[in-house]
């Protein structure tokens, strides 16, 4: 159980994991050297499934995932409100849903790095805050 100031440290932790991580998908460049470092990982340790070079229509989807991923982790780290941790609970569940998919499918086997972390960021940000600070919690109508 959280209290409501360390509800919003784990929030605003969740958002910078968030911007560290997503920061290199959201130009093409950053995603064309990322690519490169995470093909010499598979490489380097034999890790099974695909890892294939990426069409335009393919970098485009990751520049966007990218760049909309590092908004809304700036979003969390200048107002980590306990609301936009639930969403974003919600959202680390549903990324690490089509994760798993996608390993299901064949996916490169360095998914599994980034599922563990949706899974983890994704429960401490569902776990309860003490009912002194649910308040927090409501919208705040602004």
């Amino acid at each position: 159980m959280w209290t409501s100031m360390q509800y919003r440290r784990v929030v605003r932790g969740s958002a910078w994991y968030d911007l560290i991580v997503s920061a290199a998908l959201a130009t093409p460049w950053s995603f064309a050297a990322l690519h490169g470092v995470l093909m010499s990982m598979t490489q380097l340790f034999d890790l099974p499934g695909e890892l294939p070079p990426f069409a335009p229509a393919h970098l485009l989807m990751v520049n966007l995932l990218g760049s909309i991923v590092c908004v809304w982790a700036v979003l969390r780290i200048r107002d980590p409100q306990p609301l936009y941790g639930r969403y974003d609970a919600v959202g680390r569940f549903l990324f690490a849903t089509w994760m798993l998919y996608a390993l299901l499918h064949g996916a490169n086997a360095v998914l599994w790095v980034f599922l563990f972390f949706e899974v983890v960021w994704g429960l401490v940000q569902v776990l309860p805050v003490r009912a002194s600070s649910r308040a927090s919690l409501a919208p705040t109508g602004h």
